[in-house]
């Protein structure tokens, strides 16, 4: 598909594990992210979602 990359191609680009990226997707963390068949699709552009557990506090 045209402007989409797949979970395993957003986890080499964010540098994480690709069940993260299947857990971002479940939360609806990622704008733009769908369901085709049975594997997720998420846009290009799409930023990594930051972790809500890092206040930046130290």
């Amino acid at each position: 598909m045209e402007g989409y990359i797949s979970a395993r191609e957003a986890s080499y680009r964010w540098k994480i594990s690709e069940r993260r990226v299947h857990q971002y997707c479940l939360a609806g963390r990622i704008p733009g992210v769908t369901r085709f068949g049975r594997s997720w699709v998420i846009p290009e552009n799409a930023e990594k979602p930051t972790d809500p557990r890092k206040t930046g506090r130290k």
